[in-house]
């Protein structure tokens, strides 16, 4: 039986190098989801992919195209939109499920995107609008999806690279009034995106 360990990083280096550190401990890069924020194009000069792959994305089309190659997921970054996220690189079995859930939503009034991608996959409903929003605010989330035995060893190597600590960051953004991620919600400030990598919560 698989289950799903997601961490949240404020610095995109420090989640690719967690990615890498999962994959070579053994975990198939197809079980492996990258989603980081791109609203200021923060992404343009470190991707490999120059295609704008999936670019037309309300609920991700093409990214699958852009997704896996030699060398690693991360070679594979891909571009889309997630609803109340905005722009962001991403790669990953993740990426599939939320435009599956992007859709749902539309055609059924479910909770859609990212947060319903992250739900049924496993992550906590709270957790999962935390991740949605810091994605939102610039951040980077990753989620391997792994066997039960594993998932410890996982979850360990996610922290040893800077992951965000998620109750203190809900604690935070609760203190700014906010409840829960919103897709409606205007698309985060850019001088607030960069202010928040240099200086994370």
């Amino acid at each position: 039986m698989t289950t799903t360990v997601s961490a949240m990083f404020d610095r995109y280096d420090d989640a690719a190098n967690a990615v890498r550190e999962l994959e070579a401990s053994g975990i198939s890069q197809a079980d492996i989801s990258v989603v980081g924020n791109n609203a200021d194009d923060y992404h343009a000069a470190r991707r490999t992919d120059k295609s704008e792959a999936g670019e037309d994305a309300g609920i991700g089309a093409g990214v699958g195209a852009a997704i896996g190659g030699a060398g690693g997921l991360l070679t594979g970054l891909g571009m889309m939109a997630i609803p109340g996220v905005g722009p962001v690189v991403a790669a990953g079995w993740l990426v599939a499920t939320a435009a599956g859930a992007a859709a749902g939503a539309v055609a059924g009034g479910a909770v859609g995107g990212l947060v319903g991608a992250l739900t049924s996959s496993g992550v906590p409903e709270a957790d999962a609008n935390v991740y949605a929003e810091g994605v939102r605010r610039g951040s980077t989330i990753v989620t391997a999806r792994v066997s039960e035995a594993d998932a410890r060893r996982a979850q360990e190597i996610l922290t040893r690279f800077s992951a965000v600590d998620l109750g203190s960051r809900r604690e935070a953004y609760r203190g700014e009034g906010w409840t829960a991620f919103d897709e409606t919600a205007p698309d985060y400030p850019r001088d607030r995106i960069r202010e928040t990598r240099r200086h994370p919560i």
